[in-house]
């Protein structure tokens, strides 16, 4: 991998699984997140991605958005890259979960646009865990009353969200479940 962030493992993480699934992605949630941020930014608008270039990112780009990653620095301890006016927007898809403090980046963006998404808990099921890897644990699997809270406390206004599903091609009793019980959730907030 030629890339001036290769000795990062979270950079070299992503990248493998990148490599892994880049064909088979969830297109469903890249197509409905696609549309929502649609509606809402538009191209001629600077995005800072939050988290490290990645499949999504790309179809930003593809679709002529203007859009910058964060290089993987660990924004729980280092918010310093969403304190610029330099852009517009914030994205966050499925970025807060991992982190342990995701209040002191929310109240640190300058930028008066976020479109975020979160996974939600589900009840038959225990949040994500990789015991080889910290970096992919999610350390919050979020109740969408529990990701507005936090937006609120920091200074954000929801002005739209959808739940949705996240089916998953498997036999069992929980591939069942997940056909109907949403599993993500997606907003669109604006700094008050």
């Amino acid at each position: 991998m030629e890339c001036e962030y290769a000795t990062n493992p979270i950079v070299i993480l992503i990248y493998k699984f990148y490599l892994l699934y880049e064909k088979n992605f969830p297109n469903k949630r890249f197509k409905l997140t696609l549309e929502f941020l649609n509606e809402f930014v538009s191209t001629n608008e600077k995005i800072l991605d939050l988290g490290v270039a990645n499949p999504f990112s790309e179809i930003l780009i593809n679709k002529g958005y203007n859009v910058t990653n964060t290089k993987g620095q660990d924004l729980d301890t280092n918010t310093s890259v969403v304190k610029t006016n330099e852009f517009d927007v914030v994205t966050a898809f499925q970025i807060f979960e991992h982190m342990l403090a995701p209040f002191n980046v929310l109240s640190d963006i300058k930028a008066t646009k976020l479109v975020a998404s979160v996974p939600l808990k589900l009840w038959f099921a225990s949040a994500y865990k990789d015991n080889n890897h910290k970096d992919y644990c999610h350390f919050h699997e979020f109740e969408d009353w529990q990701f507005d809270w936090l937006l609120e406390k920091t200074g954000w206004k929801i002005k739209k969200s959808i739940r949705f599903t996240n089916p998953v091609k498997k036999i069992g009793f929980r591939p069942i479940l997940r056909q109907f019980t949403p599993r993500h959730y997606l907003i669109y907030a604006e700094r008050e």
